[in-house]
């Protein structure tokens, strides 16, 4: 998998779960869920292949929770090892409502499942970020926005003050689409937030750098019109939106860099500068003239910092 040889590593899983048909085996000797769990990441077919192995996963996950809670001593170490049992049963729920939101949603049945497995994802790990942030996804689909964002918060209120290193704190991606979600919820300033400290952690992302560009876009634009509070002279759109501009070039510097697979990432970083460069012009603030001159943001250690912007 670190190599990014996938369909080595699908073979691998496979005869693994050849040899622990049902994630009875120890983890000691490399049995239980993981390889269950990478499976149904890794489907070829995705749809209900992913799901049947999800379903395995989950079923192994519960097995080993019980087994823990029929414990005659149970220490700090057995409670500790309880609770990423339900934190990994959890994602492995919301993984199938993930399928069943995508490759599976013109099934009859879909919403109802979807429903029922958010469900259990929350009563199982309710002290952690994932199962919230799927129930926003769903609530979202349903154009429930205030349950959506009710979710969301309090997907966020779990993390957002501790520090990088904390076990709670959701992976890198999680909380990429995490950032994309709030966007979808209008949760712009809650969104930048969360993509400035993305940043901090990882300043090489394409999407990331997009996505903050694209947030301010959109929070300069509501300020401008006046659906979002501006504050002091009312000029706030402006700073937003040249902020807007570092970021999408940053994204687009990356994207060239990279040479980045995503053609419609960056077709719309492009459009989105063209606009803003026809609007802004030669406006500048703070930390602008530098971008003008062409100096390299990757060798600034408060770049991160700078763009905040609004």
């Amino acid at each position: 998998m670190e190599l990014g040889e996938m369909d080595v590593a699908r073979q691998y899983f496979l005869q693994a779960a050849n040899v622990d048909e049902d994630g009875t085996v120890g983890e000691d000797l490399g049995g239980g869920a993981e390889k269950f769990l990478w499976l149904a990441q890794l489907s070829e077919e995705g749809g209900q292949d992913s799901v049947d192995w999800f379903e395995k996963g989950a079923l192994s996950l519960r097995i080993q929770i019980q087994a823990l809670l029929d414990r005659k001593k149970f220490d700090k170490e057995s409670e500790a090892l309880l609770e990423e049992k339900r934190r990994k049963l959890a994602v492995a729920l919301c993984g199938v409502v993930e399928v069943y939101m995508t490759d599976l949603s013109w099934e009859e049945d879909a919403e109802q499942r979807c429903e029922a497995l958010v469900t259990e994802a929350t009563m199982v790990a309710p002290g952690f970020p994932e199962p919230w942030q799927t129930l926003a996804n769903v609530r979202i689909s349903q154009e429930r926005a205030e349950d959506a964002r009710a979710a969301l918060k309090r997907s966020l209120d779990l993390w957002k003050d501790l520090p990088p290193e904390n076990a709670v704190v959701p992976d890198f991606p999680t909380k990429v689409s995490l950032a994309r979600l709030l966007m979808e919820a209008d949760m712009d300033v809650e969104a930048i937030e969360v993509l400035e400290r993305l940043v901090g952690e990882d300043d090489t992302s394409v999407e990331v750098w997009y996505l903050g560009g694209w947030g301010l876009y959109v929070m300069g634009e509501k300020q401008k019109n006046g659906e979002q509070q501006s504050n002091g002279d009312g000029e706030n759109w402006k700073v937003s939106w040249i902020s807007s501009r570092q970021w999408l070039e940053q994204s687009l510097r990356l994207y060239d860099q990279q040479d980045y697979e995503d053609e419609r990432l960056g077709a719309h970083a492009k459009e989105l500068v063209s606009i803003l460069n026809a609007e802004l012009g030669a406006v500048a603030v703070s930390g602008d003239s530098d971008e003008e001159d062409g100096e390299d943001w990757e060798d600034d250690d408060g770049s991160d910092e700078e763009m905040a912007g609004a």
